[in-house]
């Protein structure tokens, strides 16, 4: 077993979609395993930080999807009248490495 994981931030304050839109919007982002795994491993995401503005709901869904042994899409949703400036996104990733002699404990 291994694992992996970073963060990830996505940034709409000056435009776009995300801040100046309204109704269904989705940005995927593609993520590479610094290391392959044998097989796919279980992904974790969540939020670990948004600017969302004041007078709406706070409206956000984030997922993985496309896990591969190479990597994954982070997906990041909203709708309604929800104004995203930024998100940043933090995930893990647990698996079976490609050789048993790559686990490495220090």
């Amino acid at each position: 077993m291994g694992w992996q994981g970073l963060g990830h931030r996505f940034r709409y304050q000056h435009g776009g979609d995300m801040w100046t839109g309204s109704g269904p919007r989705q940005i995927a982002s593609d993520q590479v395993f610094s290391e392959a795994f044998r097989a796919p491993p279980s992904v974790m995401v969540s939020v670990s930080m948004w600017d969302i503005a004041a007078g709406s709901n706070a409206r956000a869904d984030v997922r993985a999807e496309e896990v591969t042994a190479a990597g994954f899409q982070i997906i990041f949703s909203t709708w309604g009248d929800t104004r995203v400036a930024r998100i940043r996104v933090g995930w893990m990733a647990i698996g079976e490495l490609r050789h048993p002699d790559d686990w490495d404990i220090e």
